[in-house]
């Protein structure tokens, strides 16, 4: 049985926001993330703009321009509390130059940012293989090819 999940999605304003909706639709999402949590989870996931996306990683990270998504984790247990920010013109560029439908891009960001937000990392080369490998297992679960 999957995990229980209580799931924000939020879209701020911007351009080609109705593109950006569709390929997010709230019951695809909260299946994405839920084949994602191992516990229960409470998750906000929030689509941006470049300049919002690039304010949070500059704040945040220290990193000053827009990435693909952010996890912001606050609980692990008993409850998985986390917020993702997903940049829409980011991830967009991406799907293009990778050859992936919007929808297959974001599905991936979004079980990544999970699996960031139960303290998933890929600093290190050992971490990063374990963790793309958990993504593909995923991905594949969910009907998707192989991000990588």
């Amino acid at each position: 049985m999957l995990p229980e999940l209580s799931l924000s999605l939020q879209f701020g304003r911007f351009k080609d926001a109705d593109k950006h909706r569709t390929a997010l639709a709230r019951h695809k999402v909260k299946r994405w993330i839920r084949n994602t949590l191992e516990v229960d989870g409470e998750i906000t996931v929030r689509i941006v703009d470049a300049e919002e996306g690039q304010t949070l990683n500059r704040d945040y990270r220290k990193k000053d321009y827009a990435t693909n998504v952010l996890t912001f984790d606050y609980t692990q247990e008993p409850v998985v509390t986390a917020d993702l920010v997903l940049c829409a013109p980011v991830v967009a560029k991406e799907a293009k130059e990778q050859k992936k439908t919007l929808e297959a891009h974001y599905a991936h960001l979004i079980v990544h940012g999970t699996l960031h937000a139960q303290g998933w990392d890929h600093e290190l080369d050992e971490d990063a293989e374990v963790m793309e490998l958990r993504e593909t297992e995923i991905m594949a679960r969910l009907g998707f090819k192989n991000p990588y």
